[in-house]
């Protein structure tokens, strides 16, 4: 502060210091501030605000929102799933098994030239024979006779069988009956005839088809018979 003195330092003992009395400042008077005088603002006359016409907006057309056309989205078409050609296999070829040897086609029998029975056996089949040849022809014999009788009873009148009227004579009937029956009876007395005669030629017994011998039980069966059972004739003479 000011006025004070600013000690010093002394490696001596210092002296107490006397302080000063203080000084008393004389009090300042304020001038008193001057009055300003009001300056008279001349009166400053606002200029009439000119009214501006409101400008009519010409209302605004809004554009017909434009439609938009819808876009049709094309369908996707899924593309054909490739079908795979499946893979034929060539098929495997199995190894041919060798061929059988081939047989050797067996020799024909050598066809007979005579009977292969003997005399006993041949004797029979003749008395046989004979036996059944007269029986054969005693019934041929009937059965045209009693032919004969029915056609001799039959008068002119009598109605004879047709496919329109569904009738037939009776007589007529039985008499074509009996003629067929004696047909085939003296059919069978011809085969006998033809047995009868291999015996005296010595060739009774043998297959006429196949030259070999026919099996002795089908010749006591059928005295008559001219082949074997395998190839067999079939008809009422020859069996």
């Amino acid at each position: 502060m000011k006025g004070h003195s600013v000690p010093t330092k002394s490696t001596a003992k210092k002296a107490p210091v006397k302080k000063a009395a203080p000084t008393k400042k004389a009090p300042v008077k304020k001038a008193a501030p001057a009055k300003k005088a009001p300056a008279k603002k001349a009166a400053v006359k606002k200029a009439v605000p000119v009214k501006k016409a409101p400008a009519k907006k010409a209302p605004a057309k809004k554009a017909a929102p434009v439609k938009k056309a819808p876009v049709k989205k094309a369908p996707v078409k899924k593309a054909a799933p490739v079908k795979k050609a499946p893979v034929k296999k060539a098929p495997v070829k199995k190894a041919m098994p060798p061929a059988p040897p081939k047989k050797k086609a067996k020799p024909e029998p050598k066809r007979l030239t005579a009977s292969p029975f003997d005399t006993t056996f041949l004797e029979a089949q003749r008395a046989e024979l004979l036996r059944q040849r007269a029986r054969y022809t005693e019934h041929a014999e009937s059965l045209k006779a009693e032919a004969d009788a029915l056609a001799a009873e039959r008068e002119p009148g009598d109605v004879q069988f047709d496919d329109e009227s569904g009738e037939g004579d009776t007589l007529a009937v039985q008499r074509d009956f009996d003629l067929a029956a004696s047909a085939q009876a003296r059919d069978a007395v011809d085969q006998i005839d033809h047995a009868l005669a291999k015996i005296d030629g010595g060739m009774y017994g043998i297959c006429e088809v196949s030259g070999q011998a026919i099996p002795k039980a089908r010749l006591e069966a059928i005295p008559w018979a001219r082949e074997r059972v395998e190839y067999k004739v079939g008809d009422f003479g020859r069996r």
